[in-house]
């Protein structure tokens, strides 16, 4: 367990957060969302001591181990499973339990090959996952992790969501993919004009209620400001008649006491759409017998053959290293293929957002000169415009690029691309270092795109609001799959999914069984599976039942609250809040309850059903 209480900290004028405070409760995985530059990292680095707040305490309980992604790669064992096992808790009984180490590494995915290297040969990426893989297998109290799906390949991920639904302590994680995020949280902690709120349930919980309060708070002030101002005309009308000094003294008394409401200040959201160019044809581009290697042994693509039509949202998608980028450098006529030709179509216009063309941006420019040189006629007004959009205004559009977070030039490149009209966008893994909201007005502008979209991501959440058509590199070859990624999980599938955890070697006793001893143990499983399961089922739907009437009672509080605010009837919103408050802390309690009970009955069906699984019937 964590607890924050009244933490501050600041980078000059720049606030973070102002008296913040926050509970991680034990077994509690946290998804932690909030801009690019409001504080998600910084808050990381001070739980794990890297920072010193300026205020405010962290208690964090001694001996309470903390694993996280070191930004200091270092190894010191000859080959990557000797690496991994360092991490590995020690036992009493000094037994081998390397099978774990192993297991994690092929989840992440490590070959078999792979394990008997040395760190050193690897790279840069694998020695990434080489250090997650050691933090996995340390078994920590606490799981920090920053940004990890923009390490990993799409079947690593789905690997490392089903490991994090089963981590049993706690786990706190910042991610730009909302699906991944809910797929494996408890709770959502937003940071929010300085301050954290946390609340169970998924990212939209802790949105619809930060939208709700925001709602509150601006009728609230409209309403106050009201009063104040017809409290003002009273004052100003019988200031000078003796009659009403009492009246009006009384007044002035209670203008100086009532406090004033601010007016929230906006939040800015990336929103912007692609420059759409005309296209009357039926195909943008035709793909044939395509073949390319960069050696003499087996290519990375061999005689794939596909067109991208106008309105088309092709997915490149498989694992690192397979050919997804060289695909698309392929297509872009950066490289020239072995075999095969790709056909562009002659009113054919296309932009590429590639992995490496963040580093082509020019360190020494500044964001407005960077989208100036994209233009044709360098026009400056047209350049500040498309810099307001990507969240550069005023003299932010003079920042150099080389002081420029890995978010924000993510930002410019974006910007660079909306200069010129285009029918057909190449973007490779785009929302590597965007935000939440950054990743999701990116969708929306993909959505209204007039084009056709070619896009390499290992985001599940993109790949099932967008793609219908699919490029798949898996199983050593390249495939193209005429459907959504759901049509692809349902009739194809990843090939040879790594499990959770290999199991622990067992030892084959030799011994003869009495089929009819099995059967009579068999029945006394199922008779105990009964009997421990019953209970936890019958307590978890009088939970949900629970939770759903406290939502209704949540609900309509708030709309009584909405009209109370309208009213101004200010001791109304003070008792509908603390009742709105104590409903909201219960269904909390609930939803803690709720996830505590349904990890057990898993865990005890999963127990029995192996238990069963192992008793042979006749």
């Amino acid at each position: 367990m964590i607890q924050v209480s009244n933490l501050e900290k600041s980078y000059g004028r720049q606030v973070l957060f102002d008296k913040v405070g926050f509970t991680i409760n034990p077994e509690e995985r946290v998804g932690l969302v909030g801009r690019n530059g409001h504080g998600k990292t910084t808050l990381f680095r001070l739980i794990l001591g890297q920072e010193h707040q300026d205020s405010g305490t962290i208690s964090i309980p001694a001996g309470y181990r903390i694993g996280h992604l070191s930004q200091h790669i270092r190894f010191i064992e000859e080959s990557v499973l000797k690496e991994a096992c360092l991490s590995l808790p020690l036992r009493e009984d000094h037994r081998d339990e390397s099978y774990k180490a192993e297991a994690i590494l092929m989840g992440l995915g490590f070959s078999a090959d792979d394990l008997v290297l040395n760190p050193a040969q690897l790279s840069g990426g694998f020695q990434v996952r080489l250090t997650l893989a050691k933090v996995l297998v340390s078994n920590p109290n606490l799981l920090l992790l920053d940004e990890p799906t923009n390490y990993l390949d799409i079947v690593s991920l789905r690997w490392l969501a089903r490991f994090l639904r089963a981590w049993k302590k706690e786990l706190i994680i910042i991610t730009h993919d909302r699906s991944f995020m809910d797929s494996v949280t408890t709770h959502t902690m937003a940071i929010h004009r300085c301050g954290i709120r946390k609340i169970a349930g998924p990212t939209e919980n802790v949105y619809q209620q930060l939208m709700l309060e925001e709602e509150i708070h601006e009728k609230t002030r409209v309403n106050d400001e009201k009063k104040r101002q017809e409290i003002e005309q009273f004052i100003n009308r019988f200031r000078a008649k003796a009659t009403k000094a009492k009246a009006v003294q009384s007044r002035v008394k209670a203008l100086e006491k009532r406090g004033r409401l601010e007016k929230l200040a906006d939040t800015r959201n990336l929103d912007f759409t692609f420059n759409s160019a005309p296209f009357n044809s039926k195909h943008l581009m035709d793909v044939k017998d395509l073949s390319f290697g960069f050696d003499s042994g087996a290519p990375l693509i061999d005689g794939l053959s596909f067109y991208v039509g106008k309105k088309d949202r092709i997915a490149i998608i498989g694992k690192n290293g397979k050919g997804k980028t060289t695909l698309l450098n392929l297509l872009s006529g950066e490289l020239t293929p072995l075999r095969g030709e790709v056909s562009r179509h002659d009113s054919l216009k296309f932009v590429y957002f590639g992995q490496t063309n963040i580093n082509r941006l020019n360190p020494q420019k500044t964001v407005e000169e960077e989208i100036m040189d994209a233009q044709p006629d360098h026009n400056r007004g047209a350049s500040r415009t498309i810099c307001g959009v990507m969240m550069f205004p005023k003299d932010h559009a003079l920042k150099k690029i080389s002081v420029l977070s890995g978010g924000e030039k993510s930002r410019v490149l974006l910007g660079k691309l909306l200069v010129s009209p285009a029918n057909m966008l190449m973007l490779d893994e785009p929302t590597n270092h965007l935000d939440m909201e950054s990743t999701e007005s990116l969708l929306e502008a993909i959505d209204d795109f007039s084009g056709g979209v070619v896009i390499v991501t290992h985001s599940e959440m993109i790949l099932r609001a967008i793609a219908t058509r699919l490029i798949v590199f898996d199983n050593g070859k390249v495939t193209l799959f005429e459907g959504t990624y759901q049509d692809f999980l349902d009739r194809v599938g990843w090939n040879n999914e790594m499990p959770l955890l290999k199991r622990e070697p067992e030892v084959n006793q030799g011994k003869s069984v009495d089929r009819k001893l099995l059967r009579r143990h068999r029945a006394e499983l199922v008779n105990q599976k009964s009997r421990t399961l019953g209970p936890l089922q019958k307590r978890i739907i009088e939970i949900e039942r629970e939770i759903m009437s406290l939502e209704a009672m949540v609900e309509q509080g708030n709309k009584d609250i909405m009209e109370a605010s309208v009213k101004g009837d200010a001791g109304a919103i003070t008792s509908l809040s603390k009742a709105l408050h104590n409903s909201q802390s219960k269904i909390d309690s609930l939803f803690s309850e709720l996830e505590s009970l349904q990890i057990e009955l898993e865990d005890k069906t999963k127990e029995f059903e192996e238990k069963l699984s192992g008793v042979e019937t006749v």
